[in-house]
C-alpha cells in the first residue's frame, strides 16, 4: 500500500493519531540523542523557555534568563516543565502541531474541497519531517500557526468574536500576525455580513465615507481583538513593567541580526552597524515591507488565506532579519491554498529545488564564517540577494498560478471551483 493510498483511506482522526505518534517517537529519540550524544537533539530556545518558567516557579522574572524575549505568558504555559516532566513543554507543541494539521483540513473542507483533497493538502503539513522536527525539538512556533490558522478558520465561520480572540492572543504572541489585521477588516464588509445597508449610491461627506466602513461586525473585530490584547499584554506589564515591552516587542522591532541572516538587507546592516545612521537605515528597510504589505491587502483580503499567505511570504521575504524558522510561517499556509493553485508538477518542482538550492548557496560561505572563522561576509550577502531573487521569483510564479475566489458573498462562505 503507497503513502498516499494508505491516507485516501484514513479518515483525518486517524490521520492525526499517527502524525501524533510520529512526533511522540521524535521526541524519544531526542531525550534520547540528548543524553548520549554531543551534538544535541532539543532547540536551544527549548532550554531558554524551561530557564524563564524555572526563574517563574522561584517568583522572579522569566526575563532574567538571557535570551528570553518572548511573552511571559509562554513561560507561564511551560511551568509543568518544572513540576511534572522536562517533556511537557515539547508535548504541547507537537499537539500544537497536530491541532493545525487538522484545522487545515477543516479549512478546506470548509470552502468546499472534498474529503480526499483535504487529507491530501493537510498530510503536506501532518507528515511534513521539517514542522514534525521543528515542534518535537521543542520551538514554539506550531503555537503560533495554531492560533493563526484558528483564527481563519473562526473567520469562515462567522464567529467574529472568537476569531478575534483568537488574533489578538497571536498578536500578543508574536508580532508578524499583526500584518493580518488590515485585511480582516476589510474583509468584513457587506458580503460578510450580508447586509447592503451601508452602500450609498453617492458619498456626500466625510462622516459618510467613514460611515461606510463601520458595521456590527468590524465592531466586533475591533473591540473584542482591542480588549483581548490589551487585557493580555496590560497584565503582563503589570506583572513585569517596562522590561516585558522592551524583551517581548521593542526588541523585535529594532533588532538587527548582522551575522547569521538569509536577508537581503544583511550586508548594508553589516556595515553600517556602528554607523550614526544606523538606526534611520534600520527603519527605511521597513518602508518597502509596509508599501507592499498595504498593497496586497487591498488587492487580496476577499480570498483571505491567500492574502495571508501573500503577506507573510513578503514579510519574510523583505525584512530586514530573516532566519530558517520564518519560512514555516508561510509554508503553514500553503496547504490551505494548494486547490486553488493551477500549475504544472514540473513548475512546482523547479520551485521548490531552487528554493532549497537558494538556501544551500546560502549555508556553505554562511559554515565557513561560524565554524571556520574565515571572513564570507560578501559570499553570504551575494547568496542572500540570489536567494531574495528566487523568493521573488516563486512569489510571481504563484500570483499567476493562484485562482482568485473572494471567500464571501451576499453574507455567505463561497465554496471553491475545483473544476477550473
Amino acid at each position: 500500500m503507497t503513502t498516499i493510498t494508505m491516507i485516501l483511506t484514513m479518515n483525518i482522526a486517524r490521520l492525526c493519531l499517527l502524525a501524533l505518534g510520529a512526533r511522540l517517537v521524535l521526541i524519544a529519540y531526542g531525550e534520547w540523542q540528548d543524553r548520549t550524544m554531543l551534538v544535541k537533539y532539543t532547540d536551544v530556545d527549548y532550554y531558554v523557555f524551561s530557564d524563564a518558567a524555572q526563574y517563574i516557579t522561584n517568583g522572579l522574572s522569566p526575563y532574567n534568563r538571557a535570551t528570553y524575549r518572548y511573552t511571559p505568558l509562554l513561560a507561564w504555559m511551560l511551568t509543568p516543565n518544572i513540576y511534572l516532566s522536562p517533556v511537557f513543554g515539547k508535548l504541547l507543541f507537537v499537539l500544537s502541531d497536530v491541532i493545525a494539521g487538522y484545522l487545515m483540513h477543516q479549512i478546506l473542507l470548509l470552502r468546499g474541497v472534498d474529503a480526499k483533497t483535504s487529507k491530501m493538502c493537510a498530510s503536506v503539513w501532518l507528515f511534513n519531517p521539517l514542522p514534525m522536527g521543528v515542534s518535537s525539538r521543542g520551538n514554539a512556533e506550531a503555537l503560533t500557526i495554531m492560533l493563526v490558522l484558528g483564527t481563519l478558520y473562526f473567520v469562515m465561520k462567522k464567529c467574529t468574536n472568537t476569531a478575534a480572540f483568537l488574533y489578538a492572543t497571536v498578536v500578543h504572541f508574536r508580532i508578524y500576525p499583526a500584518t493580518y489585521a488590515l485585511p480582516l477588516f476589510l474583509l468584513m464588509d457587506e458580503d460578510y455580513t450580508g447586509c447592503t445597508c451601508n452602500r450609498k449610491e453617492a458619498t456626500k461627506t466625510t462622516s459618510d465615507f467613514i460611515g461606510s466602513f463601520v458595521n456590527p461586525s468590524r465592531v466586533q473585530l475591533v473591540f473584542t481583538s482591542a480588549v483581548t490584547f490589551v487585557l493580555l499584554t496590560g497584565l503582563c506589564f503589570v506583572m513585569y513593567g517596562q522590561e516585558f515591552v522592551e524583551e517581548t516587542y521593542l526588541y523585535h522591532l529594532t533588532r538587527r541580526d548582522i551575522r547569521h541572516n538569509f536577508s537581503v538587507y544583511f550586508y548594508m546592516l553589516y556595515l553600517t552597524s556602528e554607523s550614526e545612521w544606523s538606526f534611520v537605515v534600520g527603519i527605511v528597510t521597513f518602508l518597502p515591507q509596509v508599501v507592499l504589505l498595504v498593497a496586497v491587502s487591498c488587492w487580496l483580503y476577499r480570498d483571505l488565506p491567500f492574502c495571508c499567505f501573500v503577506q507573510t511570504f513578503l514579510f519574510v521575504t523583505f525584512n530586514k532579519v530573516c532566519t530558517s524558522q520564518y519560512f514555516l510561517w508561510y509554508l503553514s499556509l500553503l496547504p490551505v491554498i494548494l486547490p486553488t493553485l493551477k500549475m504544472k508538477i514540473q513548475d512546482a518542482i523547479t520551485m521548490a529545488t531552487l528554493w532549497f538550492l537558494g538556501q544551500a548557496l546560502w549555508l556553505l560561505p554562511a559554515y565557513y564564517l561560524e565554524f571556520q572563522g574565515q571572513n564570507t561576509f560578501l559570499y553570504i550577502w551575494a547568496a542572500g540577494i540570489l536567494f531574495f531573487a528566487i523568493n521573488v521569483w516563486i512569489l510571481i510564479k504563484l500570483l499567476n498560478a493562484h485562482v482568485h475566489e473572494p471567500m464571501f458573498s451576499k453574507g455567505k462562505l463561497v465554496k471553491l471551483n475545483m473544476n477550473d
